[in-house]
């Protein structure tokens, strides 16, 4: 999907209405993702849930994992959203997917009261584990 500089709302948009095309029947929790490439390309993700826990996958690491599928290796900045629109944060595993693509990664959510919240991958993810040294 190109979208040329998407603002935060339209991301985070984009996100909630990924998420409605969830697979959670064991959460509940429909999540969707935004992911902006280095080339401007918008890349959407949503969770995919199996009955055996551990094969689940999050919205932000199908985002990813479709972004590298088309040789997208370098990101500008990833919304999440829950498919009513409201936000949630990326859970540790994802934060550490991300990281292993860059440490300044914007990463774009809803805190309680609905106003966008943004945050740098780096900050959400001190200290992060990586073979490159960085």
């Amino acid at each position: 999907m190109q979208v040329t500089d998407p603002s935060d709302e339209e991301l985070l948009n984009l996100a909630a209405n990924a998420a409605k095309n969830s697979y959670s029947p064991y959460s509940g929790i429909r999540v969707g993702a935004a992911l902006v490439g280095e080339n401007g390309e918008v890349i959407l993700g949503t969770n995919v849930e199996n009955s055996s826990y551990g094969l689940s996958i999050c919205a932000e690491r199908v985002a990813v994992f479709t972004a590298v599928t088309k040789g997208i290796r370098k990101f500008k900045k990833i919304a999440i959203s829950l498919s009513d629109g409201s936000g949630i944060m990326p859970c540790g595993a994802c934060r550490q997917v991300l990281r292993e693509f860059g440490r300044d990664i914007l990463v774009i959510t809803r805190d309680k009261t609905g106003k966008t919240t943004t945050f740098y991958l780096d900050d959400l993810l001190p200290h992060s584990f990586t073979l490159k040294g960085e």
